[in-house]
């Protein structure tokens, strides 16, 4: 299992399991008006056919669709499970606490004016989550628009809703349905309307709004334990237990139910306190984004990625690694998906020899088998023929995934399609999509009810289709990666743990000698060289480890000492170096006045080889991540970076080098020699080591990194070597 770190209590979830079957349910705050938020809830309740008991509790009213009501809280039975408070804000606490000494298991509150908006509302918020805990009573909200499970007819929300008619056919599909839980009640909405609307069945959608009680973690919980989901579809705006969510993904996924996540925040700001490039391109969003899908999580990039991945996991929770095939009878569809999958990086992988072979039997002669295929206009007069291909198609060892894109025709045609094309898609034990193009077109009222009874994931935009499927080959994948890494065993570790130089700096930023000396003690070779305080001493410096070489200011106040000056390179001789030295104080006196140095770094300038950044970063939430890619100026133009798990071997992590989009670089490139990756994989899991086993260290940025190929010499026998790194530790908060 992946080691995730996490600062954040993985706290046990809050157990739902009678909130979410609830037998009794009492609204506080029910009306006559059946346009109010406590008249929504109790048509809803009517219309789903609800079970169990309702009692209503209402000021004005002592008698609602036949139904007695009682004035007050105290005036209700001890232990109902659950209370739908549809009332102001200003009479919550009071109703919550006398929920609690009618000891109601749990309370839905749909009332707003709390920590959105602003200071005095979280302070109110605080001040109920505090008493509700007190009183025993689970809270759903505030804030949110409540939830309903669809099996236990039970739908605790103020939105107007009648029940879902999905086809027993379609049931039998999929055997099980999808989850909602999302924090925007209007997410949940929008996202139960869109699964609805396709004939997909549902389990449940929840909102859980501000999340003063139940969080996502609570409910993805219950998801996962739920016999009736098969799929748990989340929109999050902040994961508030990230510890607790990575552990219940990883359990999810070993349960073989996908969670499909869209998660906003990727334009937001980068952390103010972020000094390195390591901590620029490693922010809040990418991290957990890395930490997510490591534990399996599907991370989505839209609400209709969302919506379409997660239709496709519905009816294939377990895919099969390997690239897409993409069948249509037109060349134009052809070439236009050949562009598309390209730009997205959806592979459309070759076919094999036997399976060209089978094609090229049965297509025309003028036809090309290979993917994309174009079956041309076969399927006009033999559409049992194009049944036969999607067949052919799909037992290619190498496809993963087909989708089938094919205009809808006249009625015959679509009569054609329904008896010979639907049947062997819905067979297939891979991913195999249909997309009739046309856009809003209408079908056949008879193809449409034989689409939806097949369970096959329908589109009507090939894009859409392809997208879905890039998410869904990338989960394949991660599958796959995840057994892999579970069944390698580790060859190498990172060396002993090393202590940190003492005593640590205020500012908690290691000047450069001291960081590279720790870096030196964990295996990572550095250039040969000393601190000099005096010309003189650097004199000696030189001469000692040999000329040319580079000077370089030391502060812990200055972790970037090219933009002062404090920098220069390449002094071949004694009295370059003396004009070097005085030049660097001269430039640190102009660009930072007052600065005191610990003196000057004298090392031997390294062999050119290539450039790269490694670095490592502890985020409070999330844990460790690792970083990789070009350094020196291509950091800056190009971000070609991969974020790595502190825990991954190092093969797994050479696999992560290839993916880079700088992997040809790092292969040879124009007779250039291949660097060598494994003294790089190596160098990456040392720090992977070293963060897991050291808390204190919050930021390791190595840039360059230089790497040469294998058995080239440098300072030491590994073929890598850190010209300049950067180590930062945390420190104590000021009290």
């Amino acid at each position: 299992m992946p080691k995730f770190e996490s600062s954040t209590s993985a706290a046990q979830p809050i157990a739902l399991n009678r909130v979410l079957s609830a037998k009794s349910v009492v609204v506080v705050g029910a009306s006559s008006d059946p346009r109010s938020f406590g008249g929504f809830v109790l048509r809803n309740l009517e219309q789903f056919g609800f079970p169990g008991a309702i009692h209503l509790v209402s000021r004005g009213s002592t008698e609602i669709n036949g139904r007695a009501c009682v004035a007050t809280i105290d005036a209700l039975p001890l232990g109902l499970d659950l209370a739908v408070l549809a009332i102001p804000e200003a009479g919550v606490l009071d109703a919550v606490r006398q929920l609690g000494q009618r000891q109601v298991a749990a309370a839905v509150l749909f009332a707003s004016g709390y920590a959105e908006a602003g200071e005095e509302g979280a302070a109110k918020q605080a001040a109920l989550a505090r008493e509700a805990t007190a009183c025993g009573v689970t809270l759903i909200g505030p804030n949110c628009m409540g939830f309903t499970n669809f099996a236990q007819k039970l739908p605790v929300t103020f939105e107007p809703l009648s029940p879902p008619h999905i086809s027993a056919a379609s049931r039998a599909c999929f055997g099980g349905g999808i989850a909602v839980v999302a924090q925007s009640g209007f997410m949940a909405a929008t996202l139960r309307d869109a699964f609805l609307g396709r004939g997909l069945p549902m389990s449940n959608v929840f909102s859980t709004g501000n999340e003063a009680g139940v969080t996502l973690e609570d409910v993805l919980a219950y998801d996962i334990d739920d016999p009736q989901t098969r799929v748990v579809a989340v929109y999050a705006e902040q994961i508030r237990r990230p510890a607790l969510f990575l552990q219940l993904s990883v359990r999810a996924r070993a349960a073989g139910k996908p969670v499909v996540m869209l998660m906003p925040g990727k334009s937001e700001r980068a952390r103010a306190a972020a000094q390195s490039h390591t901590g620029a391109l490693a922010g809040d969003h990418a991290i957990a984004s890395r930490q997510l899908r490591r534990a399996g999580v599907v991370l989505v990039d839209s609400l209709d990625e969302l919506f379409d991945v997660s239709a496709i996991l519905l009816r294939y929770p377990a895919p099969p690694s390997g690239g897409t095939a993409f069948m249509t009878g037109s060349g134009a569809m052809k070439n236009l998906a050949l562009d598309f999958a390209d730009a997205i990086g959806l592979a459309l992988p070759a076919l094999t020899p036997a399976t060209t072979q089978v094609l090229t039997e049965k297509l025309p002669s003028f036809a090309v088998a290979e993917n994309p295929l174009d079956y041309t206009t076969i399927g006009v007069r033999q559409p049992g023929l194009v049944g036969e291909i999607l067949e052919t198609m799909l037992s290619d060892e190498g496809v993963g995934s087909l989708v089938l894109a094919i205009p809808a025709g006249p009625e015959m045609a679509q009569r054609d399609k329904a008896e010979h094309m639907l049947p062997v898609l819905a067979r297939a034990s891979k991913p195999a999509l249909l997309v009739v193009t046309g856009d809003a077109n209408p079908l056949q009222p008879f193809f449409m009810e034989a689409i939806q009874a097949s369970g096959v994931p329908f589109f009507r935009s090939a894009d859409r289709a392809l997208r879905a499927l890039r998410q869904v080959c990338a989960f394949a994948e991660s599958r796959h990666d995840a057994a892999r890494e579970q069944a390698q065993t580790q060859v190498t570790d990172g060396g002993a743990i090393q202590a940190l130089p003492s005593p640590v700096p205020a500012s908690g930023v290691y000047p450069e000698f001291q960081g590279k000396a720790w870096l030196a003690q964990i295996g990572i070779v550095i250039p040969p060289g000393a601190l000099a305080v005096t010309a003189a001493d650097a004199v000696a410096v030189a001469t000692r480890i040999g000329y040319p070489v580079v000077l370089k200011a030391q502060a812990s106040d200055l972790p970037h000492k090219s933009d002062a000056g404090g920098v220069i390179v390449n002094l071949k001789d004694a009295a370059a170096l003396r004009a070097g030295f005085d030049m660097l104080h001269a430039n640190i006196a102009k660009h930072r006045p007052g600065l005191a140095l610990d003196g000057v770094l004298v090392e031997a300038m390294g062999a050119p080889g290539l450039e790269l950044v490694i670095g490592a970063k502890r985020d409070p939430d999330w844990g460790v991540v690792l970083l990789v890619g070009l350094g020196g100026i291509w950091i800056e133009a190009l971000k070609d970076v991969r974020l790595i798990p502190a825990d991954l071997p190092e093969d797994a992590i050479v696999a992560e080098l290839g993916r880079l989009k700088a992997a040809v670089v790092l292969n040879g490139i124009r007779g250039a020699q291949a660097v060598d990756l494994r003294a790089i994989a190596r160098v990456v899991h040392q720090l992977g080591c070293q963060m897991l086993a050291n808390p204190q260290i919050a930021e390791i940025d190595i840039n360059p990194l230089i790497a040469y190929p294998q058995g080239h010499p440098s300072f030491g026998a590994t073929p890598v070597l850190a010209l300049d790194a950067l180590v930062v530790v945390k420190t104590p908060s000021p009290a």
